[in-house]
């Protein structure tokens, strides 16, 4: 039985190793040039004649000073991710509707495997302020990133302001007995971006899991720290727009928990593409029993032996649905669903990107309701 899976997953690994490069970004990535919604031409108010007033001039003249303190600069702002570009997008159209909002990596483009164009680099470096994930999320533009800023471009990477969790460990509990951040585990012993674990030295990836997202909280608390780094010398509007896309982020959660917790705790097993979900099964009590790929990055490449042990651990617990990735191919997730038998699904979840039109994952809060509704559904099925 296991020469006879190890044959079958290995033939799928070689197909699926030509299907990654294939569906890698290149550098010809058109910019997802999102300009902020522009406001409406103002319509004219329709004259009335009226008698000259002094001290009606004198009230007009002090309204007009108060609208133009009270107005907001012109910005440019460029974000990596889909998911980042959304909220930045929403805050600057609140802020500033006639600024500029960019993204880098396009709908359905995996973050970890995109590189830039050297026009997306000239608007990193004009831009007022760059918007990055960090933690090494976007491994392709890392060295356009510190050119740009060496360059003069402000770079807000905001991942290692929201106290991550660490990859690994049992998710669900207190992700580490010794430190918060995994300092003292198996993840951390030597460098605390993890160069000597099994994230830090093949696939560029560190102990700390940069999919903060997949926390709407913690996506809520990014929301006001890029309003206010924008406040800083753009006015006091976009602090306030940071606030208020917030508190919309944070309401919307109540209806993701409510779908998440709507599974039965015995069933709140995930089998993922790779270390993805780890703030989603973190927040909302679901246990990662295994990844195709055994890496936070889709970069890396599971061996045989790492296939038919994920097989082995899919039969062992029981599990019925393994949830892919849009933005990569499913191919191994397939042949492993195959091989672990007839009644196991692969469900695919908006985890990289945003979805385009029509998909439901248009924008950030709709990804992340979508992607509820595709775990519950599957879940309370089995």
């Amino acid at each position: 039985m296991a020469s006879h899976k190890l044959a079958l997953i290995t033939a799928a690994a070689v197909a699926c190793a030509g299907s990654l490069v294939a569906c890698s970004s290149s550098d010809d990535s058109m910019s997802s040039a999102a300009t902020a919604s522009q406001s409406a031409t103002e319509e004219e108010t329709s004259s009335v004649e009226e008698k000259a007033d002094p001290s009606s001039t004198d009230d007009a003249s002090a309204d007009d000073a108060s609208e133009a303190e009270s107005s907001s600069s012109t910005v440019s702002v460029v974000s990596t991710t889909t998911m980042l570009g959304s909220v930045v997008g929403d805050i600057v159209a609140c802020a500033s509707p006639d600024s500029t909002a960019i993204t880098l990596v396009p709908v359905g483009a995996d973050p970890h495997d995109f590189s830039p164009s050297s026009a997306q680099v000239a608007d990193m470096v004009t831009s007022d302020l760059v918007v990055a994930n960090g933690l090494m999320l976007e491994a392709g533009l890392e060295d356009a990133l510190e050119n740009a800023e060496s360059d003069g471009a402000t770079v807000l990477a905001v991942a290692p302001l929201l106290d991550p969790i660490p990859f690994g460990g049992e998710h669900g509990d207190d992700h580490g007995d010794e430190d918060e951040h995994g300092d003292e585990d198996e993840h951390g012993d030597e460098d605390e971006h993890g160069d000597e674990d099994e994230h830090g030295d093949e696939d560029g990836h560190g102990s700390e899991d940069p999919h903060f997202w997949f926390d709407m909280n913690r996506m809520a608390t990014a929301v006001e720290i890029i309003g206010a780094e924008l406040a800083e010398d753009n006015g006091d509007v976009f602090a306030e727009c940071g606030s208020k896309i917030a508190d919309q982020i944070r309401s919307a959660e109540q209806d993701v928990r409510t779908l998440l917790e709507s599974v039965p705790a015995d069933q709140r097993i995930l089998v993922t593409d790779h270390d993805a979900l780890g703030y989603l099964a973190d927040v909302y009590g679901y246990e990662i029993a295994g990844t195709v790929i055994p890496s936070g990055t889709t970069l890396a490449e599971p061996s045989s032996a790492d296939l038919v042990e994920l097989v082995e651990v899919i039969e062992d617990e029981g599990v019925q649905v393994i949830f892919a990735n849009t933005a990569d191919p499913t191919t191994l997730a397939d042949a492993i669903a195959a091989e672990a038998g007839s009644d196991v699904q692969v469900v695919t979840l908006f985890v990289g990107s945003l979805g385009g039109p029509g998909s439901g994952a248009e924008d950030y809060v709709s990804m992340m309701l979508t992607n509820a509704e595709l775990i519950s559904g599957a879940l309370n099925a089995t």
